[in-house]
């Protein structure tokens, strides 16, 4: 994706990235994203490692462990919803008042790679280049990225190269599976 965050870029906020991948049988194996107004360089290898590039070098990604003392969400800037909400109010009768970072773009599954964040729920839709650089990075982090079946996402099977609603998180999910697929389901169109 040449340009993920159109928003983002628009408002010249800086959250926009440049996503490189390359997918084998229909999965992300190598995956660049590259954040041009920031400098934010991130880079995952399945089966090797994923990586944050700094003045100081490689950096290695590790998502973080859960339970932390405090949930944090990496949620879009621009795309808000109803399911957000009841996302956070399920966490917060759960787990108590989640943290939310909003930013743009793949930058919000990085989040989740470099450890800053614990879940990125996406309640809509995304293209197929949106996702296959920055999951290619969770995953290779330890993280995961699944459809609410918990099915990975695939690339290159169908005509059309929408994702389905996904959840980008770390080492496992705050809530179960099937409560997240509820919420989704609840606000169907929000």
């Amino acid at each position: 994706d040449p340009l993920d965050g159109t928003r983002e870029f628009v408002k010249r906020n800086g959250e926009f990235s440049v996503n490189i991948a390359l997918i084998h049988q229909h999965q992300p194996v190598l995956g660049v994203v590259y954040a041009p107004a920031t400098g934010a360089e991130f880079a995952g290898v399945q089966g090797v490692g994923s990586w944050r590039f700094t003045a100081q070098g490689a950096q290695p990604l590790k998502v973080r462990p859960l339970p932390n003392p405090t949930i944090t969400l990496a949620l879009s800037r621009s795309h808000g919803s109803r399911r957000e909400q009841a996302l956070i109010d399920a966490l917060t009768e759960h787990a108590g008042e989640p943290q939310v970072i909003r930013c743009g773009s793949a930058l919000k599954t990085c989040l989740v790679a470099e450890g800053l964040a614990d879940l990125y729920p996406r309640f809509g839709p995304t293209s197929e280049w949106d996702t296959a650089a920055s999951q290619c990075v969770l995953e290779a982090a330890g993280g995961q990225l699944v459809d609410l079946n918990g099915q990975r996402l695939t690339y290159n099977r169908r005509a059309v190269v929408l994702n389905p609603s996904f959840l980008a998180y770390g080492e496992r999910l705050p809530l179960p599976l099937a409560q997240l697929a509820r919420i989704s389901a609840c606000f169907s169109g929000s």
